[in-house]
């Protein structure tokens, strides 16, 4: 029998692991929605309200250690983490992963590890907000919590699975986007691992899609680019991808 982990929602009881063939034919799109640690992070309740109308969408939330550090209570805007959904209302979250989940319970020989299961699950991962420190770890191949260890673990060349969209905005102070170093990690992104299309007609190539950050008076104070694209516009693109509709 396969070992249980702490369900991360409203304190219930355990659950089993996180299996994705137990999902493979619910007849729903599949939306990894991701958080790293920026104050964008509290944007995510709407995105997720959003797309909630959508009856054949399933969404999974993740959120790395320092983004639930946003959702803690301070405004309506910023709900209990553990209380989530049931401040969402929305029945298309099926779970809420953190990195404590990843390793829960000693792992044996059998047992499902979580961040390839979240890989075989999604339709499409959407990272929103990227942070830099995790742009940073993307590029530079880190596997440290669970959101990288999906990215890391996501097939990029279509030889186990067809070939999958992982969506990024980033979201961090103007200088921080500004930084030489983060122009060449983006580039990285946008230019060696960028959806594109294949020569001679032969099908999509890459799996990154960067939708920049735009300019506005950030939650700093300063003014300038690297705030989070809108959240509407993030929620458009979604739906786009995974043929939603609108």
């Amino acid at each position: 029998m396969l070992d249980t982990y702490p369900n991360p929602i409203n304190g219930q009881a355990p659950q089993p692991p996180f299996v994705a063939a137990d999902h493979a034919n619910d007849g729903k799109k599949h939306l990894l929605l991701a958080a790293s640690g920026s104050v964008a992070t509290i944007k995510i309740p709407n995105i997720v309200i959003a797309l909630s109308k959508h009856t054949n969408l399933s969404i999974i939330l993740l959120l790395t250690t320092p983004a639930t550090s946003f959702l803690q209570a301070q405004s309506p805007e910023q709900p209990l983490l553990s209380s989530l959904l049931s401040s969402l209302h929305s029945p298309s979250v099926s779970h809420i992963f953190t990195d404590a989940d990843e390793w829960a319970c000693p792992w044996v020989r059998g047992n499902p590890i979580l961040h390839i299961e979240l890989r075989r699950w999604a339709d499409i991962m959407v990272i929103a907000p990227l942070s830099a420190n995790t742009l940073a770890k993307i590029v530079g191949g880190w596997s440290d919590n669970l959101l990288t260890s999906v990215v890391r673990a996501w097939d990029t060349s279509g030889l186990i699975e067809r070939r999958k969209r992982i969506l990024v905005a980033p979201a961090m102070n103007t200088m921080m986007w500004r930084h030489p170093v983060t122009g060449r990690q983006v580039a990285v992104l946008e230019g060696e691992w960028g959806v594109k299309e294949g020569e001679g007609g032969d099908g999509e190539e890459g799996w990154f899609e960067v939708l920049r950050p735009k300019e506005k008076e950030l939650a700093c104070g300063d003014v300038g680019d690297g705030a989070m694209r809108e959240w509407s516009e993030i929620v458009e693109v979604i739906e786009r991808r995974l043929g939603l509709g609108s």
